[in-house]
């Protein structure tokens, strides 16, 4: 049963639009509301295979325009874990049950490849597609008739989530709501000081947050210049590995890369000794590029002014004797990890971590202080409730700033979820994730010396063995 209720109603403005009241319940069940999902990325699109599985009712909004939509930001990027780390596996049977058939498990998808092979042919069966929203942007949650402040019967009453569709807002009612709407389009700015400056925003035409297709449609913006980039995690050492082949063609580019380990080695990870292959390689390539001169290294280094002066940037900051310049920037190549959006969220009650602004359970298991990737033991819906009852933060949302989270990691945290509002608690609290090792992973228990570091202690920029 669909049951849609438009009104009139009156914009900030004072202007009347259009507002469309929409309660999706299944059949059979008239008092009984779905579950939301909100965003149909890989997290997403699992919680909504689990649910299928359960026969349980849902909605799936995506903003964007088809599923995987900030994935196609990075389509032109490799994964460096295997086909057998990147697929659910509720979705895998789903997907089965149809036909489909698996790609090699061993082999690295792009992230195209994982939208055309995995994602779209997910969202495009037809127990997922008949509640799969596209285009929809999520405005706020609350619950129903009821705000922030008051508690009187607020468990029992139902979510209400606004959307934006076609400059309409559009309202649906939920029993739970799954949040897997990532932090993709969140970046942390420049500055060590992790504020969003002035200075930073009047130079964003020649600076890119993220990993340009360097060898593709951004290539030309590249091409002889003086480029910095700023990050020490995976995401940097696709760039720098980028630039650095492209810069075979162009010896007239300068490639700068700012971190602010106290060590370049820090960034190499586990090479060898990585249980995934492409992950290990990654760090021993940029370890190369750098011994060879192809890369110039400034770490330590904490940014806290960017200038233009004579069309070129001035990047100013610290390091270990005091205030230095790097001058003759042409662009700059943020890679500093991204940060959570709670902003359509602020009228529920959320239990989040004031440092990494993770699920405050959960955020004791993560902290980058102390854990690395392969120390982060297996979660599930008990790590991850909030105060709001029914409300869950998935996925890479769930981790907040902290950057070892992987795929694999979601698919086990909405399994878990699914399996507690299905009412199998035993399922829900049976946890088990398997994570490849880095090969230099550990916990840090003791205070470190100036000179002594690990992936598991460096908490400032997008640096993790494992994101």
């Amino acid at each position: 049963m669909k049951k849609i209720e438009l009104k009139q109603t009156s914009s900030c403005c004072g202007s009347p639009h259009l507002t469309q009241e929409i309660n999706m319940q299944p059949q059979g069940k008239s008092n009984h509301l779905p579950v939301a999902i909100i965003g149909a990325g890989p997290i997403g699109l699992a919680a909504a295979a689990n649910l299928t599985e359960r026969g349980e009712n849902f909605i799936l909004l995506e903003s964007g325009s088809q599923v995987g939509h900030n994935i196609s930001d990075w389509g032109h990027v490799r994964l460096f874990s295997p086909w057998q780390y990147n697929v659910d596996k509720a979705a895998e049977r789903l997907l089965t049950k149809h036909g489909w058939s698996a790609p090699a498990p061993d082999e690295l998808p792009s992230g195209q490849e994982l939208i055309e092979q995995y994602l779209l042919p997910l969202a495009d069966l037809p127990e997922i597609k008949s509640h799969l929203i596209l285009n929809t942007k999520v405005l706020a949650i609350s619950r129903k008739d009821t705000d922030k402040m008051k508690s009187d019967l607020r468990e029992h009453n139902p979510f209400v989530i606004y959307a934006e569709v076609n400059n309409t807002t559009q309202r649906y009612e939920a029993r739970a709501v799954i949040d897997a709407s990532g932090t993709w389009g969140h970046s942390n700015p420049l500055y060590a000081s992790g504020v969003l400056t002035n200075e930073e925003r009047s130079l964003s035409e020649h600076i890119y947050y993220g990993i340009p297709n360097i060898q593709g449609k951004d290539k030309e913006r590249y091409l002889g210049k003086s480029i910095a980039v700023v990050g020490g995690g995976h995401s940097a050492l696709n760039t720098l590995l980028d630039l650095a082949q492209l810069k075979e063609t162009d010896p007239d580019m300068n490639i700068v890369w700012i971190m602010r380990k106290n060590r370049v080695e820090d960034a190499y990870g586990g090479e060898a000794n990585d249980q995934l292959e492409a992950r290990g390689e990654l760090g021993s390539r940029i370890h190369q590029l750098v011994n060879s001169k192809q890369i110039q290294v400034v770490t330590p280094f904490k940014i806290q002014k960017i200038s233009r002066t004579d069309g070129k940037m001035i990047i100013s900051g610290k390091n270990r004797e005091g205030s230095s310049d790097l001058p003759g920037i042409d662009e700059i190549i943020v890679n500093t990890g991204s940060r959570p959006d709670f902003s359509f969220l602020r009228e529920l009650r959320l239990s989040i971590d004031q440092a990494t602004e993770s699920v405050e359970t959960l955020a004791p298991l993560i902290d980058p202080n102390v854990h690395s990737c392969g120390t982060v033991r297996p979660h599930g819906e008990r790590e991850l409730r909030h105060s709001e009852k029914d409300l869950y933060i998935v996925g890479m949302k769930s981790y907040g700033r902290a950057p070892t989270f992987l795929m694999a990691t979601g698919y086990e945290q909405v399994r878990s979820v699914v399996a507690y509002l299905a009412g199998d608690y035993e399922a829900a609290l049976k946890v088990e994730l398997d994570l490849p090792e880095t090969g230099v992973c550990r916990i840090n228990n003791s205070p470190m010396k100036k000179d002594e570091s690990s992936c598991s202690t460096i908490p400032t920029t997008n640096s993790s063995c494992c994101s």
